[in-house]
């Protein structure tokens, strides 16, 4: 999966990922307040920490910066999830582990993913495919233990519901950042994890 190349007119790769780092920081946090079509460039610069000129020597446009964050926050997601994850754990072990993994770096990164998830629509078409398959990556990750958990005898199940398991997890992982407002009345974190592990495994 290729990304997409994002113009810049510096030459200097670290100096281009530093100053990406502030504007895709800063684009979060303009994009939950405000959304992507009521945040300016220039508002975004400025939170950055530099001007707006500046800001186009690094990008051409906003819908790049909406990129970024997009790519940002998957590979962010996929990098912490896939550290927490000891492969050398058995079977019923890594299954728990997994899917208190993922729900983890949701919580961890509630106000990313919901921007992303939110705004990711505004994404010109190729960019938007691009989003939507690191999507995929990020669920075939998860059917990847459920697949070894498979092989190992724990997880009893065909190959299609495997996939349906993979999924099902993938958006009660994003439940947790989506309805957070009510889900926090009524459970901790744990207490949610803990509830959804018991549903997945009952048979």
């Amino acid at each position: 999966m290729e990304k997409r190349h994002v113009p810049a007119m510096v030459k200097d790769k670290q100096l281009i990922q530093k100053r990406r780092d502030q504007m895709v920081k800063s684009a979060v946090t303009l994009f939950q307040e405000k959304g992507f079509h009521r945040t300016t460039t220039r508002e975004i610069a400025r939170s950055s920490g530099f001007s707006v000129g500046t800001l186009y020597e690094y990008v051409t446009s906003k819908e790049d910066v909406l990129y970024l964050v997009c790519d940002a926050v998957y590979d962010e997601v996929t990098n912490r999830f896939n550290q927490l994850l000891d492969q050398s754990l058995p079977a019923a072990e890594r299954f728990e582990q997994m899917v208190t993994a993922f729900f983890q770096v949701m919580d961890e990164m509630q106000e990313e993913v919901l921007v992303m998830y939110q705004e990711a629509k505004s994404l010109p078409k190729e960019s938007l495919s691009y989003v939507l398959k690191k999507d995929e990556s990020m669920t075939a990750d998860i059917q990847k233990v459920i697949d070894k958990c498979r092989e190992e005898g724990y997880l009893t199940m065909s190959e299609t519901y495997a996939r349906f398991m993979a999924e099902n997890i993938t958006v009660k992982g994003h439940m947790w950042t989506f309805r957070r407002w009510s889900l926090r009345k009524h459970y901790t974190l744990e207490q949610y994890t803990r509830l959804q592990l018991d549903a997945l495994l009952s048979k």
